[in-house]
């Protein structure tokens, strides 16, 4: 006999809803908001949804608040306005540019380097950012908790695995209960001995940073590194501070990559304020600066190498060495992230 189902009043099912959940359904989806908004041009209109209709939009309200008002070229801007130039084909600009599918070893799992394997654990993310490399990956081939298992079962087979990458998306798109069982069952792995967490989330969601996420991360057998992603020093504003702060206090070791880019950050004052402001933060420490992914619809991103290198040097020359973070680019095929040389 079917019993009644338990109907739970609206204010307390948003009662149980985590302020993070609730601050990123309040993202800006619908170019004509993000237009008025900013108080944008609307000459701009036509050129903002043909990149939206190929990649759609997603702004939080935190990161929205850091843009200044009426300025096209603002570089924070830049991350996440969709562009006419998204849908010109360029030569060597592709869907899958560092040959993901290729390295599948498992539904999500990707394995390219020797004794690390990194983890798509979901598609979801807070901020669409538009030179994402994996703006057009497949992640409708698999989904999260469901498809765990084949890549545990990878994980276990292989004793040369020591590290465990969780990537998306962003991992942190996903529920506390969620990553902490899934910390769980890596734990249960005996060679395994470092989880590293790749994440924009603090940085454009600070409110993901609550005391549900402080509950389990930095616990547990498996040392823990959390590799943020901030382009820009005015992605660290306050609100972002506090909840970087608050990882710091966690003890969780804390490193920050960065993609160049054209616009944003392909300058050497930008680059060094950049380092120099996680550090002070967080005591943030720079991982990588990346190489522009050849992804298709990013080509108006890209920094070509001679002028990566000039950047690159200037920073070496500027700022003490562990503030200086390596130049690298991706290489399918490779055994790991290549330098630039000097």
């Amino acid at each position: 006999m079917p019993t009644n189902p338990i109907m739970i009043p609206r204010a307390s099912a948003q009662a149980q809803t985590p302020e993070w959940q609730r601050a990123w359904a309040r993202a800006i989806r619908d170019p004509q908001e993000l237009l008025l908004r900013l108080q944008l041009d609307p000459a701009l209109a036509p050129g903002i949804a043909s990149g939206h209709a190929l990649f759609r939009i997603r702004v939080p309200q935190s990161y929205l608040r850091r843009i200044r008002p009426g300025d096209p070229r603002d570089p924070l801007l830049l991350q996440v306005l969709p562009q006419a130039a998204e849908t010109l084909e360029q030569p060597g600009f592709v869907p899958d540019p560092v040959s993901d599918a290729a390295a599948m070893a498992a539904p999500g799992l990707l394995h390219k380097y020797d004794g690390r394997v990194l983890l798509v654990t979901t598609g979801a993310c807070a901020i669409h950012c538009r030179y994402c490399f994996r703006r057009e990956f497949p992640y409708g081939t698999f989904s999260g908790k469901r498809d765990w298992q084949p890549a545990l079962d990878y994980i276990r087979s292989d004793s040369n695995i020591s590290e465990v990458i969780l990537s998306g998306g962003d991992p942190l798109a996903l529920p506390d209960a969620a990553l902490s069982e899934l910390r769980s069952l890596l734990e249960e792995i005996p060679h395994l001995r470092r989880l590293r967490i790749h994440t924009r989330l603090p940085i454009v969601l600070p409110e993901r940073v609550d005391d549900g996420l402080l509950s389990w991360l930095g616990k547990g057998r498996l040392q823990q590194v959390l590799v943020l992603h901030a382009n820009h020093p005015r992605e660290f504003d306050a609100p972002a501070q506090a909840a970087l702060e608050q990882l710091r206090e966690s003890g969780i070791a804390l490193l920050n990559q960065s993609v160049l880019l054209a616009g944003v950050n392909d300058d050497l004052d930008t680059l060094c304020e950049l380092q120099e402001r996680g550090f002070a933060v967080a005591g943030i420490l720079p991982y990588y600066l990346h190489l522009l992914d050849r992804v298709r619809g990013a080509a108006h991103f890209d920094v070509d190498e001679f002028r990566a290198r000039q950047l690159h040097t200037g920073m070496r020359s500027r700022l003490p060495g562990y503030l200086v973070p390596r130049l690298v680019r991706e290489i399918p095929g490779a055994r790991g992230k290549v330098p630039v040389p000097a």
